[in-house]
């Protein structure tokens, strides 16, 4: 006998394995989104669907590179300020100095000021990275992108995990700095040429603000202060040199331009490191500055609570002032009521 459509007689339960195998792949499908919710900024479109990765330098940034005195496959600089969301590219040029050759805007990054840590914070790393060939992803679902390369040295030696982190465009970041798509793929042609000029690699440095004596100070209770002088010394150095200085890891932090021929056990001690007057200087002008600033905000922090504390005086006494002749409410106070009529008032008395 037919049954009517829809009417769910005669239909088999479904076995015992199909729904173990239902389960399953549903469990499946829930890994695979919240491994790709906690993932940063990897994926890559098939090799057919693009060639933007390709795309030339256009004649003006051509043209702007030759006012520098500079060319597309000079060595390069790249330089992030996490607050400003500002991305630098700086160019070597023919007097053998970087020159910053143009800002970019970045679109978002993820979490707050500070390093990144473990897989999944969504946190933004922050540091010195050497970015090679490899590191580049002319494939990526996020327009373009580049692998900052992290962890490295300095994050394994703190135990710290992540994959993926990478600068890229479409403006969407988990844990990533995102660019325009124009600007990315800008970024990425500038970083392609100077690979093809001979250059094995370029450094990035990511700071979480400008690396002024202020700024430290305005950040002065964070937790991440020490590292943060610690990665100002890299930055001091550029500003001074207007050339990559070179880094490593030893007694678990960076060290720069070190007097040492093999690369350092980022657990060991740390060799003696190339003395600079001129840093010297400067770090010293800084403290001074930094502790300037830092006793101005605690000196205004202390007049603001004193004017608080003497406006609630002033309040406290109008208050107690106004209560001793009738004119403040008294809370404790309270009305009687009768439930008699109120007595009819007598007119005034006419005085003569």
């Amino acid at each position: 006998m037919l049954r009517e459509p829809g009417s769910g007689r005669g239909r088999r339960p479904p076995s015992g394995s199909s729904t173990v195998f239902l389960r399953k792949f549903l469990s499946v499908l829930i890994l695979l989104w919240v491994a790709f919710g906690l993932a940063a900024c990897g994926g890559f479109l098939p090799k057919s669907d693009n060639n933007r990765h390709n795309q030339p330098l256009s004649s003006g940034t051509v043209n702007a590179l030759k006012a520098m005195g500079s060319s597309p496959g000079e060595a390069m600089v790249i330089r992030i300020f996490k607050e400003e969301k500002t991305l630098e590219v700086w160019k070597r040029t023919a007097s053998g100095e970087f020159r910053k050759f143009r800002d970019y805007e970045i679109c978002a990054y993820s979490g707050d000021l500070g390093p990144k840590f473990k897989e999944g914070d969504r946190q933004s790393p922050e540091g010195f990275y050497t970015i090679t060939p490899g590191l580049m992803n002319p494939r990526s679902s996020y327009y373009l992108a580049f692998n900052t390369g992290f962890p490295n040295k300095f994050d394994r030696a703190h135990g710290r995990t992540g994959t993926d982190l990478m600068v890229h465009g479409d403006c969407s970041s988990r844990g990533c700095y995102a660019m325009t798509d124009q600007g990315i793929a800008e970024i990425y042609a500038l970083a392609r040429e100077t690979f093809k000029g001979g250059n094995p690699s370029f450094q990035l440095q990511i700071f979480p603000f400008r690396m002024t004596a202020a700024n430290l100070a305005r950040h002065a209770s964070n937790d991440h202060l020490d590292f943060w002088k610690d990665i100002k010394e890299g930055h001091d150095l550029f500003e001074l040199t207007k050339a990559p200085p070179t880094w490593d890891v030893c007694e678990r932090q960076y060290i720069f331009n070190a007097v040492a021929g093999a690369p350092l056990n980022p657990l060991g001690p740390c060799p003696p490191s190339a003395s600079n007057p001129t840093l010297v200087a400067k770090q010293q002008a800084d403290e001074a500055q930094f502790a300037s600033v830092l006793a101005n905000q605690e000196r205004a922090a202390a007049e603001a609570a004193a004017i608080k504390e003497r406006g609630e005086a002033v309040s406290g006494f109008f208050s107690g002032f106004g209560n001793l002749f009738g004119g403040g409410k008294d809370e404790n106070i309270t009305p009687v009521i009768s439930g008699k009529p109120a007595p009819i008032p007598h007119p005034r008395l006419q005085r003569s």
